[in-house]
């Protein structure tokens, strides 16, 4: 038994050795390769996005009425028609979906040093936050996400404006 044991690992040791004489003499080059470092690529120049010099900062309810008293504006990025059916009294339509000719008009009208909140359709809604970027890329200074949004200031009772 032990006699087998040993005729076995000899057996597998032999076919190992032979297997990687076999790799070596197809791959020699690319062995010799990695070995003198020509197999690492040059570092590639790769086109970054720029990233904004700020990210807007998220504002629970208490901190939206504060700032609403302050005379901070609130901007609605939901679609049109979710706006007609009710938004935050007071607040302006700035939809995502229509950004690109919606942005300059909204702009032309506003004072870059203005405190901005925007919202949407509450937690798991990325437009607030994606429209706070683009605003603070377009140079407002103080531009705030309340991520609650909608829902969550309809659900307080606090003051709705719109057909529902």
């Amino acid at each position: 038994m032990f006699d087998d044991m040993k005729r076995i690992g000899l057996e597998a040791c032999v076919l190992i050795a032979f297997g990687t004489l076999f790799g070596l003499t197809l791959n020699h080059q690319l062995v010799m390769d990695a070995f003198s470092g020509r197999l690492v690529p040059p570092p590639r120049q790769t086109v970054q996005q720029p990233m904004p010099v700020a990210l807007p900062v998220p504002v629970l309810i208490g901190e939206v009425r504060q700032l609403m008293a302050s005379g901070a504006l609130l901007v609605d990025a939901r679609s049109p028609e979710l706006y007609a059916t009710g938004h935050i009294e007071g607040a302006v339509s700035l939809p995502l979906v229509e950004i690109d000719t919606g942005l300059p008009k909204f702009l032309e009208h506003l004072a870059k040093d203005r405190s901005i909140i925007t919202y949407c359709s509450g937690f798991g809604c990325p437009d607030s936050f994606d429209l706070g970027v683009l605003l603070i890329e377009a140079g407002c200074r103080d531009v705030r996400v309340f991520e609650g949004g909608f829902p969550e200031w309809r659900d307080a009772g606090l003051p709705v404006a719109g057909e529902g």
